[in-house]
């Protein structure tokens, strides 16, 4: 119906509003609901988005004076996709084509408002902007990148690449308006809560509001908007109602009513469906028909992999089986799934899902036979649901296992817009006779060789991500660990590594008494889980090469040491243990294919001694030298000469085979800010000694080369000089070193190699120095430390301390009165070769510098 709208005496007739009032407007009285229906022009093609809604009127149920807009919700279901299609042609399309015959060709956003009325679509208004608050509903349902959107608006190809947007998903914001408005209003009010709105998976969008003291304040009359995307209307609704009032705003005025006319519109229209209650049958077949030929394509003897029955078979005889014991695993990939579906990285998650199941049926000795996966999500998004099933079907063809079949399982209410959890089921086959662990066969002295994770694997992000938090970072941080260039996500969802293809012929040559897949529970609990209760594990962690991102996690999150070895593998994916005559044979199987090394070796457990002990991983995660890399030659910052300016400390290496009790002298002397000497290494003959737990708690490097596991002293002597080398050591001191080592290695360090003797040589050659000392009648003995000749004992002396003896004296009391000299003589020798006071001169005597004497009083 047209009205004229005049009152009886006009206004505009006694020019009450000047020359504005000069024109009479004519208005139609239209009745129906109001859309906002958007598009992209190129100036020849549209591009409709999807239908939007704004709710003007102040308070819910239209109430209260008009707004700019306090809230909006996208799609219409008012506006059919007929009805949408007639909008474009009738309206968008006429206007764009219109203005293109006129010589104007408009490219952008074209906004129009229309009113669906009894006779159709009337057009209100045009804008040429995405509207407020439209705009907050329509980009968080655009699939495709807008950027790329606008460059193919403006390159007119609207036509030929057309945007993408999410379907069956609902957009629903909320304005937060201050006190008073639209009238009046306060500035300055304190707003909190909005990162734990954004934590919820809502998005803020800011309009009035501003910093002030590191906090956000109020600074206009509609101050925000919290935007939900969700599966449906109904639930987009709620949870942007959640995130309202979970945003800590005094005074704030907000409708809780945002769609409620669609609602209405959906209730009245039809009859409830599966699909109502969150459940998509469609999309659930969808899914299937994209994941059969990924899993097609993991086929294997014994099983054809074809998806779509009731139970998936296998063939065990076909797979070539005797008499065979199945092994079964299950895990999943804990909450490095937040961290994956934060970052929208899905694909690697199937690697990590498998590789946990599989490492696992490994430790049985099992070849992993078929794979079965389970996937369960509030709303299913299908083309994730594939990113991470194409990435488990993959990850089967790595290990060599079929991927046999799964569940989807789609439970609205139990998981969140966006969240899925993933679990994954491996079963294998062993024969009867290659069952491990061999538990009968494991004993003391065999040894250790780890093979390399590539990073922090599956478990442990609980405390990864309180780490982050800690550390005030993002996943979109730059990465302070891993390369050049990485996030923080990108690095910490490395996938999980694959041992199956590299370990199973190892595991079958019968070389590998146990392996243990370090998982959850980190060293000092997976180890244990394949050896006799009788025995202990001693690890030296300076033996591999812990990744960046362990010490990192350390550092940031102030973790102790056991912290560290209880939760994260820090560098082991995998551990076997192996005789020793056969663990130079498997390590070279495993380094032809990945990084690995002796990491230690089994001892005898005491009672009530620690299953698990971690020598030098302190050191290790500070930064320490790694296997095989080169050692810079560092200097002691708080180390100066007598004129107060730094001096380069010598590079000093400690060979043992016991206690130690040298070591430690020496270990005092080199900590003396005077000292010359820097204790770099300790190396032992023998693992397990005390000296090397005093090495340990001195914070020094400690390797152990024994002498056992090598065919010939040369062949033994070679890896001691491989270490020196790797360490730049520059003298040696041989302290209870209880090796004679070969002529080569001696001449190749003449006048570097310190040892120490207890008697005054050339007296008493030999072992049992203080034997011979009493059998002789001698009444003076003591200590010599001597440089190092071919000849036993025969070297240049460079400090002698003399010890009477007595009476009385045995040879236990003597050799205990000539140890405590030998812990004053050793460092004093020590100091004078490490300062460049004494030198061995080409003809075999000492040569004293006399320019390089310094004092070493501790008065």
């Amino acid at each position: 119906m047209s009205r004229i709208l005049l009152p009886n005496k006009c206004d505009c007739f006694d020019k009450a509003f000047g020359s504005a009032g000069e024109t009479v407007v004519v208005e139609e009285l239209l009745e129906g609901e109001e859309v906002s229906c958007l598009c992209f022009s190129d100036g020849s093609s549209v591009s409709p988005m999807p239908p939007a809604q704004d709710h003007k009127r102040l308070q819910d149920g239209d109430a209260g004076p008009n707004t700019g807009g306090m809230g909006a919700y996208c799609p219409t279901p008012q506006v059919s996709g007929e009805l949408l299609q007639q909008i474009k042609e009738a309206v968008l399309q006429k206007t764009v084509d219109g203005m293109k015959e006129e010589g104007t060709p408009y490219i952008g956003v074209l906004y129009a408002g229309l009113m669906l009325t009894k006779q159709g679509p009337k057009v209100l208004e045009f804008n040429c902007r995405f509207g407020d608050p439209e705009c907050q509903v329509l980009l968080p349902l655009l699939k495709s990148d807008l950027y790329e959107v606008l460059l193919n608006t403006l390159n007119g190809k609207l036509a030929s690449s057309a945007p993408v947007w999410h379907q069956d998903s609902s957009a629903v914001t909320v304005v937060m308006a201050s006190a008073g408005y639209p009238g009046s209003y306060q500035k300055g009010v304190e707003i909190t809560g909005l990162s734990q709105v954004q934590e919820a998976g809502l998005q803020v969008f800011h309009a009035g509001t501003a910093l002030k003291e590191g906090g956000v304040v109020s600074s206009g009359g509609r101050v925000l908007t919290v935007t939900a995307v969700r599966s449906s209307l109904e639930t987009a609704l709620q949870a942007a109602n959640r995130g309202v009032a979970a945003v800590g705003f005094p005074g704030a005025v907000y409708r809780r009513d945002i769609g409620h006319r669609a609602i209405a519109h959906l209730n009245q229209r039809r009859g409830l469906t599966y699909k109502d209650s969150g459940v998509d049958i469609a999309a659930g077949n969808k899914l299937v028909d994209m994941i059969k030929p990924l899993a097609k394509a993991t086929s294997r003897a014994g099983c054809n992999a074809e998806l779509g029955g009731f139970a998936g078979l296998f063939d065990l005889k076909a797979a070539g089986f005797v008499d065979p014991i199945l092994v079964s695993g299950t895990d999943g990939v804990g909450t490095k799934l937040k961290i994956a579906q934060a970052c929208r990285r899905h694909n690697g998650l199937g690697q990590d899902l498998v590789a946990m199941c599989v490492n696992d049926v490994l430790a049985q000795g099992a070849e992993p036979l078929f794979f079965l996966d389970y996937f369960s999500c509030g709303s299913l998004d299908v083309d994730v649901a594939a990113s991470v099933i194409d990435g488990i079907a993959k990850a089967c063809q790595m290990a060599g296992c079929a991927l046999l079949g799964g569940e989807t399982a789609e439970m609205p209410g139990v998981y969140g817009h966006g969240e899925y959890d993933l679990a994954g089921f491996c079963v294998g086959a062993v024969e009867r006779g290659a069952l491990l662990p061999r538990l009968g066969d494991i004993a003391e002295g065999d040894l250790l060789i780890g093979v390399a994770s590539s990073g922090v694997h599956s478990n442990g992000f609980s405390l990864v991500r309180k780490v982050l938090e800690r550390a005030k970072l993002s996943y979109v941080s730059p990465a302070p660990f891993g390369k050049p260039g990485q996030t923080i996500g990108e690095v910490l969802l490395t996938p999980t590594k694959i041992y199956s293809r590299v370990l199973l012929p190892i595991l079958r040559s019968g070389a590998v008494k146990a392996y243990a897949h370090i998982t959850g529970g980190g060293l000092l609990e997976n180890i244990p889980r394949v050896l006799p209760q009788e025995l202990a594990v001693d690890l030296d962690a300076s033996r591999w090469s812990v990744p960046p991102v362990f010490p990192w996690l350390q550092k940031e999150g102030g973790l102790s040491e056991e912290e560290m070895a209880r939760t994260f593998n820090c560098g082991l994916g995998a551990v076997l243990v192996v005789a020793p005559p056969d663990a130079q044979r498997v390590l070279r199987q495993l380094q032809a294919q990945e990084e690995a090394w002796i990491v230690g070796s089994l001892t005898h457990k005491q009672p009530g001694a620690e299953p698990v002990v971690v020598r030098n991983l302190e050191h290790s995660l500070r930064g320490g030298p790694s296997p095989g890399g080169e050692v810079e030659a560092r200097q002691n910052s708080g180390c100066h000469g007598d004129n107060g300016t730094p001096h380069k400390r010598t590079r000093v290496a400690v060979l043992i085979s016991g206690t130690g009790t040298n070591l430690q002298a020496l270990i005092e002397q080199a900590k003396r800010q005077s000292s010359s000497a820097e204790i770099v290494v300790v190396i032992s003959n023998r693992p397990g000694v005390q000296g090397l737990k005093r090495a340990a708690l001195a914070g020094i490097q400690t390797r152990v080369v024994d002498h056992k596991l090598y065919g010939s002293r040369a062949e033994f002597d070679g890896t001691i000089d491989r270490v020196l080398e790797e360490f730049g050591v520059e003298v040696v001191c041989l302290a209870g070193f209880m090796r004679i080592l070969t002529g080569p290695f001696v001449r190749k360090w003449n006048g570097k190699l310190l040892n120490i003797h207890p008697s005054l040589l050339p007296s008493f050659k030999g072992v049992n120095a203080q034997k011979q000392a009493l059998q002789a009648g001698a009444r003076v003995s003591g200590c010599t430390v001597h440089f190092v000749a071919e000849e036993v004992d025969a070297g240049a002396i460079i400090v002698q301390e003399a010890v009477p003896v007595l009476v009385s004296d045995t040879e236990e009391s003597l050799s205990d009165r000539i140890r405590g000299a030998e812990h004053g003589a050793f460092p004093a020798a020590l100091e004078l070769v490490a300062s460049g006071a004494v030198k061995l001169g080409e003809d075999g005597r000492i040569i004293w510098n006399h320019m390089g004497i310094k004092s070493n009083s501790t008065n």
